[in-house]
């Protein structure tokens, strides 16, 4: 018998940020971040109510001068106001410390601090400035992420590192790589940045972990480090990611291994926008890797046979399409009406090759005539043939059976009860 697979998940401190759990036996949280000028309040609202109705679980936004933090102030007096109770967290770099002294409510509008250790200061100024920000998040009881990064190395233990590599030949050892000293600083900066922060007061279950890297092996290297030597929660995100599906892919390549080890807590995908493209793209590839996963469900899916010679109408494309869309633009109302309804499970297959036998396999089903086959098209329900629909109506016929299913299915008694499959 061939069996699965399944990593057991790495144990992690759970993370509470606003009414959002990271690490512990929580699902893996999907995060974005805002690219407005977080001073313009509507435009970074527009945003973030965006990725966070497209499903980003925390949003981000800088937080880079005195407007930023006052615009995040009034941001979040803006979204308790609208009713949409989405975590903020705040990005700072070098002055982070001046802004959270000065600013009290800025402390308490964001519900976690970013910190990366390798450039909240520098010098003897450095450890200071580091203090006081994590003093701020024991004070107001906020989670921090400790976010260290490759395009800003912690200089002084990189150096550390480097020099310690050069002894190793002096010693009769093989030297590490440039690229396997920058992974271990990585790795130890977080972590020795973390135990900084718990010596301050800070507790584990307020600290989250990550190391950003752009290339995939790297990811995967220092993430795998990190779960060996720690128990505090992940933050997994490919950095510089880049543009369209080279940036899709990578991300989905490292986070997904990782994820498959049972490794990361919450996830970004750093997309590079298009001129005016969708910022809530990254929100949607987050929440296709979690899905493909098997990790969690958000939406129905549809699967449809990638078309041959056999299917040269485009017709099983479009309705596949449409059943998609479809599915996509009702789960804001079907949510809370059909608890369970994300789990469905729709195929639309294009000729009597693969037609009937994933039709079975699918919830709900229907495998169209291809090129030269009868004009009927067979439709499965659990498994079983329910029907044949003919004529130029199949599209609209089979999407009202599939809403039929839906309400038959997960049609509960009570809110939030999962209805038993019939």
């Amino acid at each position: 018998m061939v069996q699965l697979i399944k990593n057991q998940r790495h144990k992690t401190h759970a993370v509470k940020v606003r009414n959002v759990t990271i690490g512990g036996d929580a699902p893996v949280v999907v995060q974005s971040m805002t690219n407005t000028d977080t001073a313009d309040i509507e435009k970074t609202f527009e945003q973030v109510r965006d990725l966070h109705l497209a499903g980003s679980e925390i949003v981000r936004v800088t937080v880079n001068n005195e407007d930023a933090a006052k615009g995040v102030i009034a941001l979040r007096e803006r979204l308790d106001a609208e009713g949409l109770d989405v975590p903020l967290a705040g990005c700072f770099h070098y002055n982070g410390h001046t802004l959270l002294n000065e600013n009290a409510e800025l402390c308490q509008a964001l519900d976690k601090y970013r910190i990366n250790p390798g450039n909240v200061g520098f010098g003897a100024k450095r450890d200071k400035q580091f203090e006081m920000m994590i003093e701020k998040a024991v004070e107001y009881n906020k989670a921090v992420r400790i976010g260290v990064n490759w395009g800003s190395l912690d200089q002084e233990l990189a150096t550390k590192l480097m020099d310690e590599n050069a002894q190793r030949s002096n010693n009769g050892e093989e030297p590490w790589s440039a690229d396997a000293v920058m992974r271990e600083t990585l790795v130890q900066s977080a972590i020795i940045s973390a135990s900084k922060a718990e010596a301050i007061g800070l507790r584990p279950d307020q600290i989250i972990l990550s190391a950003k890297v752009s290339r995939v092996q790297d990811l995967i290297a220092v993430y795998t480090s990190l779960a060996e030597r720690s128990h505090y929660a992940l933050h997994l995100g490919l950095t510089e990611a880049g543009m369209a599906s080279k940036g899709i892919v990578a991300t989905a390549l490292g986070e997904g291994i990782l994820l498959n080890q049972g490794i990361g807590d919450t996830i970004r995908a750093s997309l590079t926008p298009e001129p005016g493209g969708d910022r809530t793209l990254e929100v949607r590839v987050c929440k296709e890797i979690l899905q493909s996963l098997g990790l969690r469900d958000f939406s129905p899916e549809v699967a449809a046979c990638p078309g041959c010679g056999r299917t040269t109408s485009t017709f099983f494309q479009e309705l596949a399409q449409d059943i998609q869309h479809h599915l996509d633009q009702s789960m804001l109302v079907w949510k809370k009406e059909y608890p369970g309804v994300e789990t469905l499970k729709v195929a639309v297959m294009g000729c009597i090759v693969n037609g009937p036998g994933e039709s079975k396999h699918a919830d709900i089903g229907i495998s169209l005539p291809g090129t030269g086959e009868s004009p009927a098209a067979p439709v499965f329900i659990d498994g079983k043939k329910a029907c044949t629909l003919r004529g130029d109506n199949i599209a609209n016929e089979f999407q009202m059976l599939v809403e039929d299913y839906i309400r038959n299915r997960f049609t509960s008694d009570q809110p939030g009860e999962k209805a038993q499959a019939s």
